[in-house]
């Protein structure tokens, strides 16, 4: 019998940690991102502004072209760079805003690489048919957090040796895949499901519907990887819960859907741009 939990506010204000005057940019946490490409640049700028709006001390961009312009246009305190040389990473977030069939060869060999070191890595997209297979996320050393939506998390039960459909529980489904794959699974959806290979399932319900809308997902990859950065000790699961409720409680704050109204439409960059408001009202 699998636990499953409802993540909660209070749950989600644990993770969010308060610099005090002993910090410095590092300390607070290094994000690098290797994300969009020159089809969709717009998905690396909602990562890394979504990173920093989350409270990062540090956000690197890994990569180039059109993507590289973008991010340092909206944000010129990134340092965006080929070689992310000898800067220490916390967290990387890797694939959103990418098409594997249009994956280089050095593209791979470089997110091999990112998912054979040591720091934790947010798996989105187009990153993610490199952790299915043999199991154990296909040989990654990394720590790994899974973020598919409900058509990649096909795909990518499939491509792992599971039925495409599932058995149509979502969370018995994320668990499976968890289990199999030996990572954190963070399926997206009007309910999201976070599941890792042991432990309690947890389910997040805090999004309005507004938040169904393209780039959301890239947003809440940036996002994961800058609570990542700032509790390296906090189990996986609960930083991707944590970070689903944090992107639903932003959309509803973006979106005006609160005490009963019904709100308006939002586009993800509304959801980056609210998250430091929503994040003071917590810790309030």
């Amino acid at each position: 019998m699998v636990d499953v939990r409802e993540w909660s506010r209070a749950d989600t204000v644990r993770l969010l940690r308060v610099p005090t005057a002993a910090d410095d940019k590092y300390s607070r946490g290094v994000v690098a991102l290797r994300t969009g490409s020159d089809a969709y640049p717009g998905a690396a700028v909602l990562g890394i502004e979504a990173a920093w709006r989350t409270g990062a001390g540090f956000v690197r961009y890994v990569g180039g072209g059109r993507a590289a312009d973008a991010v340092v246009a909206r944000r010129p305190e990134t340092v965006a760079a080929a070689d992310i040389g000898r800067t220490r990473v916390d967290a990387w977030v890797i694939g959103s805003g990418t098409d594997a069939a249009h994956r280089s060869a050095d593209d791979e060999r470089a997110l091999r690489q990112i998912l054979g070191g040591t720091a934790p890595v947010v798996v989105d997209a187009g990153a993610l048919d490199l952790v299915a297979g043999s199991g154990a996320a296909a040989g990654a050393a990394a720590p790994l957090i899974l973020t598919p939506h409900a058509g990649e998390f096909a795909r990518l039960r499939e491509s792992a040796g599971l039925s495409a459909e599932g058995t149509g529980d979502r969370v018995a489904d994320a668990v499976q895949a968890a289990r199999t794959l030996g990572c954190t699974v963070l399926l997206k959806g009007a309910t999201t499901v976070g599941a890792s290979p042991a432990g309690p399932v947890l389910t997040v319900e805090s999004a309005p519907a507004w938040l169904a809308t393209a780039g959301a997902g890239d947003v809440l990859a940036g996002m994961l990887g800058a609570l990542i950065a700032a509790n390296p000790e906090v189990p996986l699961a609960e930083v991707a819960a944590s970070g689903a409720w944090l992107h639903g409680f932003a959309a509803t704050r973006a979106s005006g859907a609160t005490e009963g109204r019904p709100g308006h439409p939002i586009v993800a960059l509304d959801v980056a741009e609210a998250l430091p408001a929503a994040i003071g009202d917590l810790l309030s």
